[in-house]
């Protein structure tokens, strides 16, 4: 295959980056701009947490590529 491309190898950091932006801004605006009963540490644990969660998981993923 002589015109075979190589993919980027950060396009998955790149897509889960704004899927999890997009997702975060419309979870926080609906537990903090709304009457959203939920306890704050919920809220918290959604908003920063589990993001977090994701990128360390993202990158152990990559660096454990070759």
């Amino acid at each position: 295959m002589p015109n075979a491309r190589t993919r980027n190898p950060l396009l998955p950091w790149y897509i889960g980056i704004v899927i999890i932006v997009a997702l975060d801004i419309w979870v926080a605006t609906q537990l903090f701009s709304s009457a959203c009963q939920a306890p704050g540490i919920i809220g918290a644990g959604v908003v920063f947490v589990i993001p977090a969660v994701y990128l360390v998981l993202m990158y152990l993923t990559f660096k454990s590529q070759d």
